[in-house]
């Protein structure tokens, strides 16, 4: 029988607030269970609205002042209790702020993680440079192989980069400090970076580049977009898409079975020359019906064809998110469609911080912390925290 709490229960997470990677590591924590606190600037500090970030599900937020002596002490006291910090931040921000994990963060907290997730590198050449999910991919090598044959290079969105690279593997770095800490009792530092970590993803693809299936040009290869058995296809609906995925022989019997199309008088798909022409045949034919008639030819098969669905007409049909893992005995916090299952929410800053600041620290407001008009919190003059 499962248990009712889930795998990070009781695991106390600061946020520094940013965009993309760091609040998806954040979002996975807070979905096992962690208890997250962003911390937030005020809007007349950071002179925009509140963070756009949609990536909120489970967290509460703060807002402090780095700058702010007093502010800054409440972190530090936070610091102390938390057992995880996510530094979204470019290199050396968190040193020019006086919080320089080695020298101050882990000599306050021994035990504390703090996972500092940069795009590019600490060190090297694009070490000091602005970047975004595509310069990062750029000069990870992944970029080059990505988009169909005699055409630019493309990313696909930022997931790649911000949220493979970046934030999965950041959650990454922070479970396997915590499994560390468990056995060592002591805290680290965990660095993450988009380009390695991008890299890290295409390893398949990287030690695979002198074998037959991918040592061709880009656009070309069995697995990205060359191979004719291994596409997308329009239907006759317009704007309508098929994907086929028959790369086994068993497999391809069945597409080409339910393609209604005579193998033997089809070209061998052996020979990749053949590919040009079969690519062809398969896009006639699926432009023959339409993407709900080939799903009904396909439902229940073998063929690897499936029809390639959107965001809303998954929403329309009920499909509910789920979590990345199941686990049968600490399961984590179920996805509610109105909780950033299908419609992500903006996470009002300061919205939770005095209730946390009370369960993580047993603090009274007037007596340990106040906080300013802008709703910047500080330290109460002379108080201990």
């Amino acid at each position: 029988m499962a248990s009712s709490a889930a795998p990070l229960q009781g695991t106390r997470v600061v946020e520094l607030a940013g965009l993309a990677p760091g609040p998806f590591a954040g979002l996975l924590l807070a979905d096992y269970g962690a208890s997250v606190l962003r911390v937030d600037r005020s809007v007349s500090a950071s002179g925009s609205s509140p963070s756009a970030d949609l990536l909120t599900r489970h967290k509460k937020s703060i807002i402090l002042d780095l700058k702010d002596p007093d502010s800054k002490a409440v972190l530090l006291s936070l610091i102390s209790t938390a057992d995880v910090l996510i530094d979204p931040y470019r290199p050396g921000v968190l040193e020019r702020l006086g919080l320089s994990p080695s020298e101050v963060l882990l000599k306050r907290n021994p035990r504390l993680i703090v996972a500092r997730m940069t795009g590019f590198r600490r060190s090297g050449k694009y070490s000091t440079m602005a970047g975004h999910d595509i310069n990062y991919l750029a000069v990870s090598g992944v970029l080059s192989m990505l988009g169909p044959a005699n055409t630019a290079p493309y990313p696909p969105i930022n997931l790649l980069g911000d949220f493979a690279g970046g934030g999965s593997m950041c959650f990454l770095g922070i479970l396997l400090a915590l499994i560390s800490r468990s056995r060592t009792g002591k805290g680290q530092i965990v660095e993450a970076n988009m380009v390695d970590g991008s890299a890290y993803v295409a390893t398949m693809p990287r030690l695979s580049r002198n074998l037959p299936a991918w040592n061709g040009p880009r656009g070309e290869n069995l697995l990205d977009g060359g191979c004719p058995f291994y596409t997308s296809y329009e239907t006759k609906d317009q704007g309508k898409y098929f994907a086929v995925g028959a790369l086994e022989p068993k497999f391809y019997k069945d597409l080409i079975k339910g393609l209604g199309l005579d193998a033997k008088a089809i070209p061998s798909r052996n020979d990749p020359d053949n590919w040009p022409a079969l690519r062809s045949i398969f896009e006639k034919r699926f432009k023959e019906k339409t993407r709900s008639e080939w799903e009904a030819i396909f439902d229940g098969t073998d063929a690897c064809a499936t029809p390639i669905l959107e965001q809303d007409e998954l929403q329309q049909r009920g499909h509910e998110q789920g979590l990345a893992v199941d686990l049968s005995d600490t399961p984590g916090i179920p996805i509610k469609s109105d909780d950033g299952g299908w419609e992500g929410h903006v996470l009002e800053a300061g919205k939770g911080g005095q209730e946390t600041l009370q369960e993580w620290m047993r603090w009274k407001k007037g007596k340990n912390f106040n906080v300013k008009d802008d709703g910047t919190v500080v330290q109460v003059a002379g108080a201990k925290l």
